[in-house]
């Protein structure tokens, strides 16, 4: 078993490779996706036929460089390093979307927003189906006014 898996090492960097991607989804901040990085390029080591030791070395160095050169450009070009960028819920105000279960004065109702349901309030009855704008937010429950 352990022979296959030396003959085959760069099956066991491509799953590394998907894992820290899929890992990255969750966290964002373009850090795990630089261990992606080392294991595509020791993918080209066990490939060119080196030995393990020499591919965990091209792993760690090509990870490395990626944390210290690529991760910086990568947040700058992407987040253009806006000191006032709203993140998480704060981001959804002024985004619009569909009522999905009526608002009511008083009351409360949901409002799909990008696929995700929030629920929501508002200061006028607002039917099943009404595009809607999100005006405030005040912890997980959108206000929201119809356009």
């Amino acid at each position: 078993m352990i022979e296959y898996i030396l003959a085959n090492m760069w099956q066991v960097w491509a799953v590394i490779a998907v894992i820290c991607l899929i890992l990255e989804l969750s966290s964002g901040d373009f850090f795990i996706i630089c261990f992606s990085i080392g294991a595509v390029f020791a993918i080209i080591g066990a490939i060119v036929g080196l030995n393990v030791y020499w591919q965990i070395f091209i792993f760690a160095v090509f990870s490395l460089l990626s944390v210290l050169f690529v991760r910086p450009v990568a947040l700058r070009w992407l987040h253009k390093n806006d000191p006032n960028r709203a993140s998480n819920a704060d981001a959804l105000i002024g985004r619009t979307g569909k009522v999905t279960e009526a608002i009511s004065v008083g009351g409360n109702g949901y409002v799909q927003i990008d696929g995700d349901m929030w629920k929501a309030v508002s200061a006028t009855d607002i039917p099943v189906g009404t595009t809607v704008r999100v005006i405030g937010r005040e912890s997980t429950i959108v206000t929201v006014e119809t356009l």
